[in-house]
Order: C-alpha cells, then sequence, then structure tokens
C-alpha cells in the first residue's frame, strides 16, 4: 500500500490554475522527490497533503487517512518542515523541542525526554543550552527537522530543506534524511538543487505548470530522457575541432564544442564509442585528461520536461491566508 496516494488534484488560486489534475504516489519507507521550477504547484502539493489547503478537486492520502476528510488523523502521522526554520531564536535548542512536545500533549516529563532524545539523536548537545538565535543554519536545520520528528511521524514533508546552506550544512541534512528512511519514515522532498533530488530521492515527481510532466526512478528519467553521451577534455583548445570531427564520425550525431574547457562531447549508442575514440586519440597523440561515457544527468532531464525558460514563465504561488511556513500540525 502507497504512504501517499494522489489522484486527480487541482487546485486555482483567483481562477489561475496551480495544480490540473495531477496523479502519484510514494512508497512506504522511501523518498519521494517533488521536482518542478518556481511555480510549478510544488509548494502547494505539500500544504494540501499537510492539511494546510483544501483542494478544488481530486483526492489524496497519506497513510491511507483522507487529507480533506480526516484531516485530524493525517496531522497526527505528518510532520513539515517549510523552506525556513521556524524555531524561536529566544529559547533554547533544548525548550523548542519541549514546547513542541508539550502542544502535542506529552507530558512534562516525556516532553523533557523527548527532546533530549532528538537533541542526542542531531547531535545538538553541545548547543542544547543556548538560544536558537545563535545557532549556525546547519545547526538551525537540524533542530528544525528535529522538532518535525516530536511526534514520531510516519511521513515528512521537506520543502526545500536545505535552501541557503552552505555544503557541509547541505551534506548533514543528507545523511539525516537517509537515517530517518532507515527507520521507516516516508519523506516527500521538494527541492530546487537537482543533485540533492538525485541523491537521495527513489523515486521522482516532475511538476511543470501544474502537471505531471514525469514519473519514475532517477535511472529510469535519465534513461528516457538523455541516453548516453561521450566526452573527452582536450588538453591543446586548438584540436577541439579535430576531435570533434573524429567524435562526430563515431557517434553519427554533431559533436558539441566547448573551447573555453576544451570540452567535446556528443551522443553515444554505447560502450564500442568510448574504446574506438580513445583508440583514435592515441593514434593521433591528442593530449587529453577526461574521457568519459556517462548517462544524462537530471539537470538534462530538468530542461528536457521543463524547458530552460520555464522559471521565466512561472507564476510564484501564492501563499493562502492561514497557511503558515514549518507549521508543525
Amino acid at each position: 500500500m502507497e504512504t501517499i496516494r494522489v489522484e486527480g488534484l487541482t487546485k486555482s488560486y483567483a481562477g489561475t490554475p496551480a495544480l490540473s489534475a495531477i496523479d502519484f504516489t510514494a512508497r512506504p519507507g522511501t523518498v519521494l522527490g517533488l521536482l518542478g521550477p518556481n511555480g510549478s504547484g510544488k509548494t502547494t502539493t505539500v500544504r494540501i497533503l499537510s492539511t494546510l489547503l483544501r483542494p478544488d478537486e481530486g483526492r489524496a492520502w497519506v497513510a491511507g487517512h483522507d487529507v480533506t476528510a480526516e484531516p485530524d488523523r493525517v496531522r497526527g502521522v505528518i510532520g513539515l518542515t517549510g523552506q525556513y526554520a521556524a524555531v524561536d531564536d529566544e529559547l533554547t535548542g533544548q525548550q523548542n523541542l519541549e514546547l513542541i512536545a508539550r502542544l502535542l500533549g506529552l507530558s512534562r516529563q516525556a516532553a523533557r525526554g523527548r527532546a533530549t532524545e532528538l537533541i542526542e539523536r542531531f547531535q545538538l548537545e553541545a548547543a542544547a543550552r543556548r538560544t536558537a538565535g545563535t545557532y549556525s543554519g546547519g545547526m538551525r536545520r537540524r533542530l528544525d527537522v528535529a522538532a518535525s520528528l516530536v511526534g514520531r511521524p510516519r511521513v515528512l514533508f521537506l520543502d526545500e530543506p536545505t535552501t541557503g546552506l552552505d555544503p557541509r550544512s547541505r551534506s548533514e541534512v543528507w545523511t539525516l534524511v537517509r537515517e530517518l528512511v532507515r527507520d521507516g519514515v516516508t519523506v516527500l522532498l521538494t527541492t530546487q538543487y537537482l543533485e540533492e533530488a538525485d541523491q537521495l530521492a527513489n523515486d521522482l515527481v516532475v511538476l511543470n505548470q501544474g502537471r505531471v510532466a514525469a514519473t519514475g526512478t532517477p535511472t529510469e528519467l535519465k534513461s528516457r530522457v538523455g541516453g548516453l553521451t561521450l566526452e573527452v577534455r582536450v588538453l591543446d583548445p586548438d584540436r577541439c575541432g579535430e576531435v570533434a570531427d573524429r567524435l562526430t564520425a563515431i557517434s553519427g550525431a554533431e559533436a558539441t564544442v566547448d573551447r573555453d574547457t576544451g570540452l567535446v562531447g556528443a551522443p553515444a549508442g554505447d560502450t564500442r564509442s568510448l574504446r574506438l575514440l580513445a583508440e583514435q586519440l592515441e593514434e593521433a597523440e591528442v593530449p587529453f585528461v577526461e574521457l568519459a561515457l556517462r548517462q544524462a544527468t537530471l539537470d538534462e532531464v530538468f530542461f528536457a520536461l521543463t524547458g530552460r525558460d520555464a522559471a521565466d514563465r512561472a507564476t510564484p504561488e501564492a501563499v493562502p491566508a492561514g497557511a503558515v511556513e514549518g507549521s508543525r500540525r
């Protein structure tokens, strides 16, 4: 049984469609990546699934509960972390978590115990007694995710959780997500970082202008959109044209050339192209520093499905009254 199921979900703001009859599912204990340019419907989808917003049409279920008919049951099994950390800067890390626990109905003793458990799990012991306003960006994000887990959710919505974080802090969040999935939590992740989706997501849903453009695993989408590409980076830019001619003859497709970087590439049917080009470069004594056969990247998949001008076409998703980012319930 799917942990998340969406059927025909539709939503408009002032007559402008934000979602147009989208369908997708998320498997238990996996990461579902929700991708798309700004205004494609990602945040609207998260708000509907987390009961912050009602759809105009269609239905959705989270952990078997209808998000419209059973919102209280849905709130009891989910956690939500928005694009910006929603912690109280005037409270310590420990106090932030205890407050959430008390709001969820835990006793004072149980709240203290749950907060301490999460502080240890997220390696915030040294900062537990400091106010959250003194935390670094990565520490604030860890505390924010910890707050979403106080109620032991079965499903966690992460809406662009690493926006604005440095590479080290982003890596820390990735580690946390992987640990949650190992514990059986289902994660719905929206992100603008395609490398992040490639690293974390088991399955992907690509939205474009409020519609589902494609679904599948990262590998499936790469194979479907791009196939294989043979690339070589030569040391002498003056020999790029010569290498491009050889690669065009081998691949049967016109090679692309970036003289600034010395990179020459073209589609490749199979691994024989790699061996043949390597032999020709050696015979012609063309020095090179890279020679690789690679699959399409998620960047290429994204642009193929949404268009390179998608961000310019998109309009920002409206923020409905009462839909507060980082809301826990």
